[in-house]
């Protein structure tokens, strides 16, 4: 069946951008208003140190113009999102981004101007408190001194912003709009168009044909493509190891998570912790094996349910009811948020021809998040809408409890929200279900939960910490290079499975590498979650979680966490999350061996 255009679908499902701008219309006179608002940034340029007063006056501008630019960018963004072929949403997006490149160019002097001051003297300022709400943006400006240019540098790299998200645009032009994957043949022997929704569909299916001509008719398009994706992957790896040098930063791990404040040995212990726990996963690989009754394991056969009589077909309202009650843990306001997300546009639920891939959540300062999906029916996608609204009500919290410029949260935690809601799930669904099959389903979900939260992004983690470092060491990144990387660190994850060269390409179809060193804070995130998800059920007190919501960016995220009782600092924290996995193998085998 051909995807619908988004002016055929039913609006009931679809978000409302209207709650951020009326109209079209409103958006131009807003952007009208942000180009006046940055043209206006040089009246405070070289005043930041003449007093107090004129201080908090450029930081209020600052902060205003910041709040302006976003909301224009992010209806612009929402828009395109919901369909990428519309040219009316892919020209505002490009003027959005236009306009957030220009803004970032004319407050560039902020924090070389704010670095040239003197350390006593600012911190006299600071501490007056109609300064409050910017000391902790201030310290950390303070904290980046040494990775900080001066001012023609700074301008200099907002400018080159601009050319440098050309290698994730072009991409995410490719997967979503001019990528045309092939008609494969499902069960009932129908003919039916691959796309990157319907993609997670058939490689579960129960026939192992279906799967296989899932595979390789979806890798085959990438694999098709391969080297002109090899060449814009390796020009976001070399953009990122110049901004790093350029920064003075040792490589660009370090660049990516200093903005969190976060020490690459939580980056590298999380890589030695899961490499440790790979046992568990040779348990559970070799399990699913005799599960499907295979000799041989393919990669095309991690997906499938392993009781296929268990599997689940879920409507979006009844998705809705059950993610609900799942989240009732988490107290009475959290629950009427829910229905307010539910019942007045902040979702768009099914997929149309042109929307963007996957699902993800965006925070609206001031006005709600919104929240896109591609929902098909599935379990996968009650735990999609569960995910996504952990990220959502973060947002709200975050939002409802700061100004602007403390609102967005570390990307350190942007994860564990998220996590905490599916997990919650996951234990819902099996305190509430009886049937041994139906236990034993859901148990699997959890573990592929592990397995693709945490080993598989792990994995994600390894490869780019060292695809960024044969850059820097000179090796060159070519289509072969990156494949056979690719299928060391599949054949060590996977140790157990056939590792198939169709599997190779598959870094090629990744989208957050184009947001280098992201990956792995899934991983930290879901460990974090495991430990506060399990507190709140054992306990019955969601306060401290809550309290940890509503941080925002007010504070560094390590010590957020320690809010809700987490200390990522300690390894501890993934190793108990990977115990959990390893009893859940153990659970599941004497679970099937019952059934």
């Amino acid at each position: 069946m051909e995807l619908k255009s988004r002016k055929d679908m039913d609006p009931a499902y679809m978000w409302d951008l209207s709650h951020i701008f009326a109209d079209d219309d409103a958006w131009e006179e807003a952007m009208a208003r942000a180009h006046e608002h940055i043209r206006a940034a040089g009246a405070v340029k070289g005043s930041l140190g003449a007093s107090a007063e004129s201080l908090k006056k450029g930081l209020d501008a600052f902060a205003e113009t910041a709040e302006e630019v976003s909301l224009c960018y992010v209806y612009a963004s929402l828009n395109k999102s919901a369909d990428g072929g519309d040219e009316r949403s892919m020209r505002m997006s490009e003027r959005a981004s236009n306009l957030y490149a220009d803004f970032s160019a004319a407050f560039a002097f902020l924090s070389p101007e704010l670095l040239s001051l003197d350390a006593d003297s600012l911190g006299e300022r600071m501490a007056s408190e109609p300064l409050a709400p910017y000391r902790h943006f201030v310290d950390d400006v303070v904290r980046s001194r040494s990775h900080t240019l001066d001012l023609a540098g700074e301008e200099l790299l907002a400018r080159l912003s601009r050319a440098a998200q050309t290698p994730s645009n072009a991409f995410g032009m490719f997967e979503s709009v001019d990528a045309e994957f092939p008609v494969i043949t499902d069960e009932n022997g129908d003919g039916v168009r691959l796309t990157n929704a319907n993609f997670s569909v058939y490689r579960a299916a129960g026939d192992p044909r279906v799967r296989r001509e899932a595979f390789d008719g979806y890798f085959g398009v990438f694999r098709k493509f391969g080297n002109t994706l090899c060449a814009l992957y390796s020009g976001a790896v070399k953009t990122d190891n110049f901004m790093a040098e350029t920064r003075r930063f040792s490589g660009a791990c370090e660049a990516s998570l200093f903005e969190s404040a976060v020490p690459v040995a939580v980056y590298d212990s999380l890589i030695e912790a899961v490499h440790d726990g790979l046992p568990a996963m040779r348990r559970y690989l070799d399990l699913r094996r005799r599960l499907l009754g295979l000799d041989r394991l393919e990669m095309y056969d991690l997906y499938c349910p392993l009781i296929p009589e268990a599997d689940m077909s879920v409507s979006y309202e009844q998705a809705k009811a059950v993610v609900k009650k799942a989240l009732a843990p988490l107290g009475e306001e959290y629950g009427r948020l829910l229905d307010k997300a539910f019942s007045e546009g902040w979702i768009d639920v099914y997929e149309n021809k042109g929307k963007d891939s996957g699902a993800f959540s965006c925070g609206v300062y001031g006005v709600h998040p919104y929240v896109l999906l591609n929902y098909t029916d599935t379990l996968e996608d009650v735990f999609t809408l569960a995910h996504e609204l952990g990220h959502a009500m973060h947002s709200y919290f975050s939002d409802r409890s700061n100004d602007y410029v403390n609102s967005e949260y570390s990307l350190l935690v942007a994860e564990v929200a998220s996590t905490v809601n599916e997990v919650l799930l996951a234990r819902y669904l099996l305190d509430t279900e009886t049937d041994p099959g139906r236990r034993a389903y859901i148990v699997n979900r959890f573990l592929e939960s592990f397995r693709t939260t945490v080993f598989r992004q792990t994995l994600f983690a390894e490869f780019e910490r060292r695809a960024h470092e044969m850059d820097a060491s000179g090796v060159p990144l070519t289509t072969s290079s990156l494949s056979a990387l690719y299928h060391e660190l599949n054949a060590l994850y996977y140790d157990g499975a056939e590792i198939n060269e169709v599997m190779d390409i598959e870094w090629a179809r990744i989208p957050h590498f184009y947001r280098a060193f992201y990956v792995y804070q899934y991983a930290t995130g879901f460990s974090s979650a495991v430990a506060i998800a399990f507190r709140i059920l054992e306990t019955g007190d969601a306060a401290p979680y809550l309290r940890f919501l509503s941080t925002g960016g007010s504070d560094y995220p390590l010590e957020e966490l320690k809010l809700a009782g987490v200390d990522l600092r300690s390894p501890e924290t993934v190793r108990n999350a990977l115990r959990v996995f390893s009893d859940s193998v153990d659970e599941l085998e004497k679970l099937t061996a019952a059934v």
